[in-house]
């Protein structure tokens, strides 16, 4: 007596294209913290929109006139920073949520808030803007709201 496979050529061919299209699609495809947070970074931000700057609860704002901060992957530039930031530099993430990124003179930037059209961000700064710029800057505690 001849015994007979279970299943059939066809059946065995749609197994494997099943399992096949499975893994393809069952990967770590999944964005990360860092990328979802830098897609709604990415671009430039300014005051306008009811923006400010408060240093240590007191508003700074009228120092800032015009100031904007850009972000693309890995730099940055600024107008009309003051000694706040160096005009351009570099970034990157400090921690896997996407709640904090350092700039290359040495500030941590906390995220309070990021949106597509809102960020707000605190940092302090011990008035020594870096290299790149003269002069001192306020020490102090920042929380800068800008809009997109």
């Amino acid at each position: 007596m001849k015994k007979q496979n279970r299943y059939s050529p066809i059946q065995i061919l749609l197994m494997l294209v099943f399992i096949v299209f499975a893994t393809a699609c069952g990967g770590d495809d999944d964005p990360t913290a860092q990328q979802l947070a830098f897609e709604k970074l990415s671009g430039s931000w300014d005051l306008s929109q009811g923006g400010s700057i408060i240093i240590d609860g007191q508003d700074a704002t009228a120092n800032f006139t015009g100031f904007a901060f850009t972000f693309t992957d890995g730099t940055y530039t600024t107008t009309n920073a003051g000694n706040m930031f160096r005009a351009s530099g570099t970034w990157e993430w400090t921690d896997e949520e996407a709640q904090q990124l350092s700039v290359d003179d040495g500030k941590t930037i906390t995220i309070v808030t990021l949106t597509e059209t809102l960020f707000v961000f605190t940092f302090t700064s011990d008035g020594n803007p870096g290299a790149a710029n003269h002069g001192e800057g306020i020490a102090g505690n920042y929380t800068i709201t800008v809009n997109q």
